[in-house]
């Protein structure tokens, strides 16, 4: 068992996540701290234009310079979460950096994260585990999502099968099954549902200048464009089997133009739902419990919508006594332990990838002589 942090910058660009694990990265996890610290507006709008394949045609001084700030914001969070945590770095045994997500096209074999793991090595005077989808994307993996071996070491105990359902920016599940005659490990299946927080984030960011639907208040006043989400559902996307991964730009809403900020706001809240509804068609069988993780769990109108949707238990994580703000950033802890065991990060069944593949760039805190 070793001490790990963990860093997470989501596709839902509102901030830092830094938690603090025990873990032998493999069974054992035992959660210790969490801390997270928003971006401000100014920092978010400059994150956001870089997306959609953006940064790539950005001056590259701009982008160095963003990062820079990235790194330094990740920086200061493990400083202050160990602190007060009452740990010393030399305790550490890891921080893994996830970075944030500018670009993700795995078809092409790209997929691009932000954040520079040798300056958070020299910063923190602790070693960094980073770059932890470019093996698996290079390997013919999806490169996403990477949580599902965090999910099932912590879902152990748990009835099965069972779905943890990570609504961030981008909303994923990872379905655990019951382990195969003769085996120990649970079957495991993993894929991105469709588009979770990240657009009707932008909607009311556009319409209102608000951060989200405060409670799902919008959505809860407003009235779904059936139309409109008959034509949102119709993707290819939606047919294609697992493993398969998304970019947050995705998805062009620009037909929801005449529809009022509720109005909006319902139809988009659907649209997370109906696309999670989509997916428990492709699951192995279906769920008896889905267990809901990351911002949309606090969006009544979205878990409401859910149950409909899903006919099943919709419940957020705290439930089984996770934290679900600390969930993500807890996973890339423990999957920096693996790294440095060199165990593997994704298997076939969650990312696509033909074999078991291990991945993560080791960045030392000093440099060789």
């Amino acid at each position: 068992m070793v001490l790990a942090v963990g860093l997470m910058s989501g596709t839902s660009l509102d901030g830092i996540d830094a938690a603090l694990v025990e873990t032998d990265g493999l069974a054992k996890v035992e959660p210790l701290a969490f801390l997270s610290e928003a971006y401000d507006a100014g920092f978010r709008a400059r994150l956001q234009g870089f997306l959609g394949g953006r940064a790539a045609r950005a001056p590259s001084e701009e982008v160095e310079a963003v990062e820079a700030e990235l790194t330094d914001r990740h920086a200061g969070l493990v400083g202050r979460l160990l602190a007060a945590a009452g740990r010393r770095p030399e305790e550490i045994a890891v921080v893994g950096f996830h970075g944030q997500t500018v670009l993700h096209e795995p078809e092409r074999r790209r997929t691009w994260q932000i954040g520079d793991g040798q300056r958070l090595a020299l910063a923190l005077d602790i070693p960094v585990v980073g770059d932890f989808r470019s093996a698996d994307v290079a390997a013919g993996g999806e490169g996403a999502p990477l949580a599902p071996l965090y999910h099932a070491a912590r879902a152990a105990s748990l009835e099965r099968p069972l779905s943890v359902l990570n609504l961030g920016g981008v909303g994923n599940v990872t379905w655990i099954g019951a382990p195969p005659a003769g085996g120990e490990e649970p079957e495991l299946l993993a894929f991105d549902t469709g588009p979770a927080n990240a657009l009707l984030d932008d909607w009311v960011a556009a319409r209102a200048g608000l951060a989200c639907d405060l409670d799902g208040r919008l959505a809860l006043a407003g009235t779904v464009d059936r139309a409109i989400l008959a034509r949102l559902l119709d993707h290819p996307y939606f047919s294609r089997r697992p493993p398969k991964s998304l970019d947050r730009d995705a998805w062009d809403v620009a037909e929801l133009a005449p529809l009022s900020i509720e109005d909006g706001a319902a139809t988009l809240t659907a649209f997370t739902a109906g696309s999670v509804a989509l997916a428990q068609r492709l699951l192995p069988e279906a769920p008896r419990r889905w267990l809901v993780t990351g911002g949309g769990r606090r969006n009544p109108a979205l878990l409401q919508a859910l149950r409909e949707e899903l006919g099943a238990i919709v419940e957020p994580v705290e439930a089984v006594g996770w934290n679900g703000d600390a969930l993500e950033a807890e996973a890339f802890a423990y999957l920096a332990v693996r790294s440095l065991a060199g165990l593997p990060l994704s298997l076939p069944g969650t990312t696509g990838v033909p074999a078991p593949q291990a991945g993560g760039r080791l960045f030392r805190p000093r440099r060789a002589a």
